[in-house]
């Protein structure tokens, strides 16, 4: 288990939505040094945090960050994109564009900080999926964000023995300005960072952070018109 208080924190997507509520959440329970990372740095605005250019896509942008960041202890990789398209619909290259953030994005910035948390004598890495990890409604994000729940349940038995353990944080809607225009149920960013952070502590394989995703999780093992009415016969 890791303690939030003392710990130094780099927070991928930190200028905005959970990822913002996260470098706040950070530094109210005690977080020595928060590095919150975008693509431009200046859009990061909390006064503590230490903004940081990171295009999780770039290899030499990761590794960059990587060579900057040499104190980190705790890894949180929110950052995401959705293209919001269907498989038959949306270009190619947008799908390609999704799975390099989505899972491509979180395993570079892990390769190349595992080394530097295990070196600091160990921590915590928290990947930020998605109640669609378990869900097939988005198309391409879903798919990606199910890629990368695997990727999360394979570095947590490949890290245990290198003292670095691993969480995965499922969600459905948050309130952020991302989802202004959709109309429906969401849980307030702060509630989702206080949860996640709980589960660093705790040292908790995965945290289930509304009611969806707790439903949805427990309808895997049913047959599939649980998850997916309009399948029902």
């Amino acid at each position: 288990m890791t303690a939030i208080k003392g710990a130094v924190v780099l927070v991928t997507g930190g200028s905005r939505g959970i990822g913002k509520a996260l470098v706040e959440e950070l530094y109210a329970r005690g977080a020595a040094k928060v590095y919150a990372t975008a693509r431009d740095p200046r859009t990061v605005t909390h006064p503590d945090a230490v903004p940081l250019a990171l295009e999780v896509t770039d290899p030499e942008s990761v590794a960059a960050a990587a060579a900057q960041a040499q104190d980190v202890t705790v890894l949180i990789n929110n950052a995401g994109a959705s293209v919001g398209g269907t498989f038959l619909d949306t270009p190619v290259d947008d799908v390609r564009r999704e799975f390099d953030i989505n899972f491509y994005g979180p395993l570079l910035v892990t390769r190349a900080f595992v080394p530097v948390i295990e070196g600091n004598g160990g921590g915590h890495i928290l990947n930020v999926h998605s109640v669609l990890s378990w869900l097939g409604n988005a198309g391409s994000y879903s798919a990606s964000k199910a890629a990368l729940w695997q990727q999360t349940n394979s570095l947590r038995l490949e890290l245990l023995p290198r003292g670095i353990d691993v969480t995965g944080l499922h969600v459905g809607y948050v309130d952020t300005d991302l989802t202004a225009r959709i109309d429906a149920p969401k849980t307030d960013a702060r509630t989702v960072a206080g949860l996640a952070l709980d589960g660093i502590e705790s040292g908790a394989p995965e945290v289930l952070a509304d009611d969806i995703s707790r439903q949805v999780k427990a309808g895997l093992a049913a047959d599939l018109p649980a998850l997916y009415p309009e399948l029902a016969r």
